[in-house]
């Protein structure tokens, strides 16, 4: 790649807000209805309740500041499972609904350009106490999980592994979160301007992962190096109206 082919990527970043978008033209304007909080289950699926904040009082007590300050990314995980509890507290300080304002939008306890939330949350599970190996999704307006595909041990890790570049700590940690985006969610709202806001809203979700992992003795790692179509094959994504865009491994340390 060339210094004019990386001029023309870093113009995206500046100018992405100052694109000629004609904002009373955008699908809310136009008075459509805007997509979804989040993707519906399957009337096949079950439904995995998660445990709710009663669940949660072993976990409290965490100094922030010292959260933020011995954060940092892990790359070794310990051979031990997460308790159900534990991801259920992951799950809602990333994605975990506070109230719903409206159609096709919620608060939430992250951050989001306009309060879109583009974001869907996969779960590659190898190792989560009551819970099968395999790929489950979370629903935030319930607080539940369900199972999308049952996958081996063997086969899970390999496949995770393959998708991400080689990277094998990420297939040997007990649980990888992935991050999923349905750019309509904001394209709805902001148009081409949407593309810029999706990528700091993730950061917003992720972040939050790192300072909750330390409240729970986790340790986590954000991958953006990963191979787009065998993650989104992996997940099942039709890769046009939605893909892959983050995802980080946790585990015990």
């Amino acid at each position: 790649m060339g210094k004019n082919d990386l001029a023309n990527h870093r113009d995206f970043l500046k100018d992405s807000l100052r694109l000629k978008i004609n904002f009373y033209q955008t699908d809310q304007n136009q008075g459509l209805e805007p997509p979804p909080v989040q993707k519906p289950k399957q009337p096949e699926q079950e439904l995995i309740e998660l445990p709710g904040q009663d669940g949660w009082q072993d976990f409290a007590g965490t100094d922030l500041l010292e959260a933020i300050g011995s954060r940092r990314s892990h790359r070794r995980f310990l051979d031990e499972p997460l308790s159900l509890a534990e991801l259920a507290l992951l799950l809602w300080a990333t994605q975990g609904v506070k109230g719903v304002i409206g159609p096709g939008s919620a608060l939430r306890t992250v951050p989001s350009a306009g309060c879109r939330h583009a974001f869907e949350s996969y779960l590659l599970v190898s190792a989560v106490e009551t819970l099968k190996p395999g790929l489950y999704r979370y629903l935030p307006l319930d607080h539940a999980l369900v199972l999308e595909k049952e996958l081996g041990v063997d086969l899970l890790q390999r496949s995770l592994a393959q998708a991400t570049l080689n990277q094998t700590f990420i297939a040997a940690a007990p649980v990888c979160f992935v991050w999923s985006v349905i750019p309509y969610r904001m394209e709805w709202r902001y148009q081409l301007a949407a593309h810029r806001v999706i990528l700091m809203d993730v950061g917003h979700l992720c972040q939050n992962l790192y300072l909750v992992c330390e409240a729970i003795g986790c340790g986590t790692c954000a991958i953006a190096a990963y191979h787009q179509e065998l993650m989104d094959k992996l997940l099942s994504l039709d890769a046009e109206h939605e893909f892959t865009i983050y995802l980080a491994p946790v585990g015990k340390v």
